[in-house]
């Protein structure tokens, strides 16, 4: 029997990376998913991620830590008995600054989670990948707000833009072996700073008059693990919210 693809998916229990793994399990892969903490490893989403044929590896590292990222792969590559073909780097860290409040510890904590992370397990995939004469895909989860910033959570915004960045030059170094691709949400899933009326008014501030859901970013993940001739490549799925320019965060919008 041919085992099915592997990803290795940082953040992948739960909103947005959660959605991402459901849709690469239904496409065929396992799934090595990572979480900050074991605390996040969930019965019920291995259950329900194994009813569509995939294995679940659990895996815990904190990102902030160089050694936790470092030894990442290698316990996918243990757990699973194979080299992943495709990293999805989902997770991130984001929290309230400004360019008047910003200072080393928040932007350490940005970066190494949100920039330096994605590019050490970039980096680690590519060796691996050339160790097994095999070829694979990343997929980097930015932001859409690397088109237009705003001036909140800046450390955030910082590191985004930054990972973004790198996309076109990982895609250049890395090729042929070696796809990078990103993708760019826009606002997708309400936290408990938000109400339902505010929700709706900010859908209608889109230009598409709606939001992005977990599951049109996870279609454009799968799409460009499959697309053979992309790289260096940023889609955006955020409804159209790059095509335009919002004075703030949009927690602050249309309240």
């Amino acid at each position: 029997m041919i085992a099915r693809p592997l990803a290795l998916v940082t953040g992948g229990w739960r909103r947005v990376g959660g959605a991402i793994a459901e849709r690469l399990a239904l496409a065929g892969y396992d799934l090595a998913l990572h979480a900050h903490s074991a605390k996040s490893f969930d019965d019920g989403v291995i259950a329900q991620l194994g009813a569509h044929g995939a294995a679940v590896h659990p895996l815990e590292a904190d990102l902030c830590d160089p050694a936790a990222v470092e030894k990442l792969l290698p316990a996918a590559i243990a757990a699973a008995g194979r080299v992943p073909v495709l990293l999805v780097n989902c997770a991130s860290v984001f929290h309230e600054d400004t360019a008047l409040t910003i200072d080393g510890a928040s932007l350490d904590a940005h970066f190494h989670v949100n920039f330096h992370a994605p590019l050490i397990l970039t980096r680690a995939l590519a060796v691996a990948l050339a160790n097994a004469d095999a070829q694979g895909s990343v997929v980097q989860i930015v932001d859409q707000r690397i088109n237009n910033p705003v001036p909140d959570q800046i450390s955030y915004t910082l590191s985004k833009q930054a990972l973004h960045a790198s996309v076109r030059t990982m895609a250049r170094s890395l090729a042929p072996r070696v796809r990078v691709n990103a993708v760019a949400p826009g606002l997708t899933l309400p936290t408990e700073h938000y109400d339902d009326a505010q929700w709706q008014r900010l859908a209608a501030l889109m230009p598409l008059d709606r939001l992005s859901r977990p599951e049109d970013i996870a279609d454009a993940v799968l799409h460009l693990a499959g697309a053979q001739a992309t790289t260096g490549q940023t889609v955006f799925v955020d409804a159209g919210a790059h095509l335009e320019a919002y004075a703030r965060d949009f927690l602050y919008l249309a309240r």
